[in-house]
């Protein structure tokens, strides 16, 4: 298992492969729907005019996400009264959704891995090459034990889009994950897709 902390250089992503397991540590931020729409219409297409905060933690974000990771996760958080966050649970969420904005978004904040289940499509796959960026597949059905490699919440930004929405700054140890995008085009879930579809065109034919 390959051993990286944020932030994270091209070189060590060039040399990372579909298949690699790898153990991050360092920070990153988690980020849905809700965030890479945000960020899309507001500070990438500019479709939206920047409200309320929206600058400063643009700012912010510049700041952590340059070289770093984001985890498609929406996390249950002990805490929230007393700001003493705790992750309590923190599994990743299905990627698929945020493949209208990814690539985009990955170029633009210049982040070098993107963590969540299921894979992502040939855009997000084409921004991996050009950014240059990996995507990371997380265990699915092992929130409890994700959580625990959460070792500092740092923070957290737009909680008004919800807890599971909001944009946690988060500081891991040993988060497992396994490259299944590289930077050189290879995709696991093309090559199962595609392995897929030729075995139900193989049935249907019986």
């Amino acid at each position: 298992m390959k051993q990286i902390t944020t932030p994270i250089t091209d070189d060590v992503i060039r040399d990372l492969k579909v298949g690699d397991a790898v153990a991050l540590s360092g920070m990153m931020i988690t980020g849905r729907d809700a965030v890479h729409k945000w960020m899309m219409e507001t500070f990438i297409k500019k479709t939206r005019q920047p409200q309320g905060d929206d600058l400063q933690v643009y700012e912010e974000l510049k700041r952590i996400l340059n070289g770093s990771v984001i985890y498609h996760c929406g996390p249950v958080v002990s805490g929230l009264d007393t700001k003493d966050y705790k992750f309590v649970a923190a599994g990743p969420t299905t990627s698929i959704r945020e493949e209208p904005y990814q690539a985009d978004v990955m170029k633009h904040f210049n982040i070098k891995g993107v963590i969540g289940k299921g894979g992502m499509g040939p855009k997000t796959l084409k921004g991996c090459e050009e950014t240059p960026a990996v995507y990371f597949h997380a265990i699915g059905g092992a929130a409890s034990y994700i959580a625990q490699t959460v070792t500092k919440v740092h923070g957290v930004f737009k909680l008004e889009f919800g807890v599971p929405e909001a944009i946690w700054v988060i500081e891991v140890k040993e988060f497992p994950v396994v490259v299944t995008m590289d930077s050189h085009g290879g995709s696991q879930h093309a090559v199962i897709d595609e392995s897929s579809k030729k075995v139900l065109e193989d049935l249907m034919s019986r």
